[in-house]
């Protein structure tokens, strides 16, 4: 693969978020080149979302890098710590968030992009339906976008890299209204924080809440099975 093939690495959870962010950039003509973190989540069920949505949407490669970020702990997603079930508090940033995830999850996606050749990396951040956490904001995607450019010899002999964030500023209604006009199973995706042994969502952890509010004020079914 050369830097001049159309190709983009994806940032694939298995949310909804990422599935509709691979959709949009496929729509877009790019060859999708997936990338999933295994970082020991509790929710480790969204990496079988993952592969799914990425069968699904002709990744042209699909890599799961393990990274065991429970050795850091510090969350509820890789630590021993509940997952809150009372809903988001406002003005605060929930135990759900990990530490520094998404400069991590980028750090790793702009690493991949130069070693394919690929100048273009896509996220599902959003700023709108969130639980608050800071590497969610544009800010950050502003500044990380920068330090791309000084940080690899791409960027700093004039390659440039752009990060795309095309959910940023959408509602959780809106992101289930691009899945569905994408043709896109929501079905596949996977959103809950804390599933129950037999592989049901919980219905009660942030996560599963913002989902179900999006699908009710998209009027669109939700495909999640519940506990």
């Amino acid at each position: 693969m050369t830097a001049k093939s159309k190709s983009a690495i994806v940032l694939l959870s298995g949310g909804l978020d990422s599935m509709v962010v691979a959709g949009l950039a496929r729509e877009a003509g790019y060859d999708l080149i997936a990338l999933t973190i295994d970082y020991n989540q509790r929710h480790r069920i969204e990496l079988d979302s993952a592969a799914t949505i990425a069968a699904h949407l002709g990744a042209i490669e699909h890599i799961v890098l393990p990274l065991d970020l429970t050795r850091f702990g510090g969350s509820a997603l890789t630590a021993d710590i509940a997952v809150p079930k009372e809903g988001v508090e406002e003005n605060a940033i929930p135990i759900t968030y990990v530490p520094a995830r998404n400069t991590i999850f980028l750090s790793l996606c702009l690493g991949l992009a130069e070693a394919r050749g690929a100048r273009d990396l896509w996220i599902g951040v959003n700023a709108l339906d969130y639980s608050g956490y800071p590497d969610c904001r544009p800010e950050f995607i502003r500044a990380f976008e920068g330090m791309a450019n000084l940080a690899t010899k791409a960027g700093v002999e004039g390659d440039h890299f752009s990060v795309h964030t095309p959910l940023l500023h959408m509602s959780k209604a809106d992101i289930a209204t691009q899945a569905a006009r994408l043709g896109l199973d929501a079905g596949m995706s996977w959103s809950c924080y804390d599933p129950t042994p037999d592989n049901k969502a919980c219905g009660r952890c942030d996560s599963c809440r913002l989902r179900a509010k999006g699908f009710a004020d998209a009027g669109l079914p939700d495909p999640t099975v519940y506990a």
